[in-house]
């Protein structure tokens, strides 16, 4: 025999004859199909029960059943419903036949004509008619009719009206527990009794993961570190034998869109070991206790599945500092923190579990969670040089169809200060313009267009401009220009433009800012001269000023009391530095009052002085603003080779190209700022002082 024929197995195949392999499967069974169920039930029964069985029909008076129906003789007998004052009629089933029966009971007629009651009407005591009816009978004998006084019970529907709201708050309280317990997450099925489950991924060796080390360029350093943990778990054996021991964690610290998740991703890919993934806002939850219990949950699992990885991204979700500010103190993320940090290095620690963490907020986090033994390693992820931007285009253009002419290493060139997440959507907006325009690859001027369109944001074509704002503009753009041109330690010009893009962005110049790691005063000042080219080249040619030099003003600001009070470039204040990088106490200043004004008026001098040599700098060199801004107005677009045949090469070119040879280049790029409020004005970036501290 078969086993498809055997007794009772027909009962276990599956519906409408499918094969278990067939993918069409029926809906699986759920217990939401039983709450709901039964409560259309009650629902239907409480509201509509009386749709479904048709009541008597209700006379208006009782006169009316007196002179129609018991005068008449056709009464067949009567129910008196005491508790109720309800007077129920059946009449006979001959008398059923006369019209004026017919007419009354209407579309009722067939349904109560045989089981009755059919007629019924309300009187207001059952005791005074029943004497009435008594009296009436006394009168009349041959009338009388038997009638029978009786209570109907009412309990059901009370109940119902006091049970089905319980039931449907029950009901919607359990699927609310359900649904905070991640039913199609971490806490399956069981809902509410699964909510202190930890909601990891895990990626074991079974899962395939298609992003490895080779996806990751432009962090060669940090793969290395990286790369050295994934070697220890495969060949332990080859670091032990020394004496080495396993580091318990590593921090990967960035800016945003660096690639720190992506690293953590290749990862993934490339350990042949199980690899937990989860974020640290995961650990939060509605209810007291249950971070700390995911938390436990998360180190659970892992210890079953040691050796392993935990990576935990965005960390500063639940490692913020305890303790600093009583006011926004929360125990909740403190008792996740105190429990994490057990977990990690407590008095039964763990062997062969790595716990791998990005955050780009390392300020935030407890001190207690980066020490050694915890976080052994803070591996730094920082905005890719220009190799680095190079060796990440080639990565991201793969996928693309490009023009044979693309130069990659121009590409990298003109997006200094962009991190691998902005490379990959310069790519992308550039494959998107290419297949806009309708052509078969991508170029070299898609991908200018998408810079741009990175940078300044959406060119409005559309935007009505005056033609005297139009001018104003021009010349503002023609006196950053002619500034970064002008003085030795602008930075070299890429582009400048009067195409209005962005929200408010009516123009921008755009650079190729020096790649370096320390600045001096000269420097710095010539940025400051550079920043208000703008401002100048207006209050020159128009006698008057616009507020188009609003973000100019602010990055000056910026510049100049960095300069004072960080970064101690002042005779006056000296070698001061009030910057704190905590930033705990925002209330007080570390200087007295009399300082505070000695600071105010050593960087309005500073200023001042920028100002006034940035229109020296305009008077002397007018004849090419005038060029350069007539230019603008008639192409409103000017690129370098431009610029250069209109007013020459810039004085300081071959200077800069023997400073800055191709074997030399920095690690570290500084930021690009662009664009302003009307009049974008040219990039100023001050690093934090690293290295000039340790000089």
């Amino acid at each position: 025999m078969k086993q498809n024929d055997r007794p009772g197995f027909s009962r276990f195949r599956p519906k409408n004859g499918d094969d278990p392999n067939n993918p069409k499967k029926g809906p699986k069974f759920s217990i939401y199909w039983v709450w709901g169920i039964i409560a259309l039930i009650l629902f239907g029964y409480n509201f509509f029960g009386a749709a479904f069985t048709p009541d008597a029909h209700r006379l208006d008076s009782e006169q009316e059943f007196r002179n129609n129906m018991l005068e008449k003789g056709d009464v067949a007998r009567l129910v008196l419903v005491t508790n109720k004052n309800l007077v129920r009629v059946y009449i006979k089933k001959d008398s059923l036949d006369k019209p004026y029966y017919k007419e009354k009971l209407g579309k009722n007629y067939q349904v109560v004509k045989t089981d009755g009651p059919q007629f019924e009407f309300q009187v207001t005591k059952i005791d005074e008619f029943e004497k009435r009816l008594n009296d009436f009978f006394t009168k009349y004998p041959s009338m009388e009719v038997p009638y029978s006084p009786v209570q109907e019970g009412d309990w059901i529907p009370g109940l119902l009206q006091i049970a089905l709201p319980i039931l449907i708050i029950l009901l919607i309280w359990v699927m609310l527990m359900r649904k905070m317990g991640g039913q199609g997450g971490s806490g399956g099925p069981g809902g509410i009794f699964n909510i202190g489950k930890s909601k990891a991924t895990l990626f074991d060796k079974g899962t395939k993961v298609n992003i490895t080390f080779n996806d990751v360029a432009g962090l060669d350093e940090a793969k290395v570190e990286v790369m050295e943990i994934v070697d220890f778990l495969k060949n332990p054996k080859k670091y032990t034998a020394l004496g080495g021991k396993i580091p318990k964690g590593a921090l990967l610290v960035g800016p945003p869109g660096t690639g720190k998740t992506l690293l953590a991703k290749a990862m993934a890919g490339e350990a042949q070991v199980p690899f937990f993934s989860m974020s640290g806002s995961d650990f939060v939850e509605l209810f007291v206790g249950v971070g700390a219990s995911r938390v436990r949950d998360l180190f659970k699992q892992a210890r079953e599945k040691a050796p392993c990885i935990i990576f935990i991204d965005e960390i500063d979700a639940i490692g913020r500092a305890r303790g600093k500010n009583a006011i926004m103190s929360n125990d909740e993320r403190e008792s996740t923190l105190n429990q994490l940090l057990v977990e990690m290095d407590g008095f039964g620690g763990d062997s062969g579990i790595i716990i791998l963490a990005a955050t780009n907020r390392p300020d935030v986090l407890d001190s207690a969670l980066l020490r050694p033994g915890r976080f052994d390693r803070q591996i730094s992820i920082d905005k890719p040089d220009l190799k680095g931007r190079e060796a990440i285009f080639k990565v991201h253009l793969k996928p693309i169809k490009i023009s044979s002419k693309l130069d990659i290493y121009k590409l990298a060139e003109q997006t200094p200060g962009f991190a691998g997440a902005d490379i990959a959507n310069v790519c992308n907006e550039a494959a998107l313009i290419a297949a806009r325009k309708g052509k078969d690859s991508v170029e070299m001027e898609d991908f200018q267009d998408a810079v741009d369109r990175v940078i300044g944001g959406l060119e409005k074509k559309n935007k009505i401009i005056s033609p005297e704002e139009k001018r104003i503009i021009a010349y503002h753009e023609a006196g950053h220009a002619i500034c970064g041109w002008y003085l030795e330690h602008a930075y070299p010009l890429l582009k400048v433009t009067i195409v209005p893009r962005g929200v408010a962005a009516l123009g921008y110049a755009q650079y190729t800012p020096k790649e370096q790691y320390l600045y001096n005063t000269d420097q710095l000042f010539d940025q400051i001269c550079m920043t208000l080219g703008g401002r100048a080249s207006e209050s020159l040619n128009f006698n008057k000023i616009s507020t188009g030099a609003q973000n100019d003003l602010q990055q000056v600001t910026r510049i100049a009391y960095s300069m004072v009070t960080v970064y101690g470039m002042n005779d006056k204040i000296g070698n001061l530095s009030f910057y704190d990088p905590a930033q705990e106490n925002q209330f007080t200043k570390p200087y007295s009052e009399e300082t505070s004004k000695l600071i105010d008026e050593e960087v309005r001098s500073l200023i001042d002085k920028a100002y006034q040599s940035t229109k020296e700098l305009l008077r002397k060199k007018s004849t090419q603003l005038t060029k350069l801004a007539e230019a603008l107005l008639e192409k409103e677009v000017l690129f370098q080779s431009d610029v250069e045949a209109l007013i020459g090469k810039r004085p300081y070119e071959e200077k800069r190209a023997l400073d800055v040879s191709e074997h030399d280049i920095p690690n570290d790029v500084p930021e690009l700022k662009i664009t302003d409020n009307g009049l974008p004005a040219p990039p100023v970036t001050i690093p934090p002082a690293k290295e000039e501290e340790q000089v």
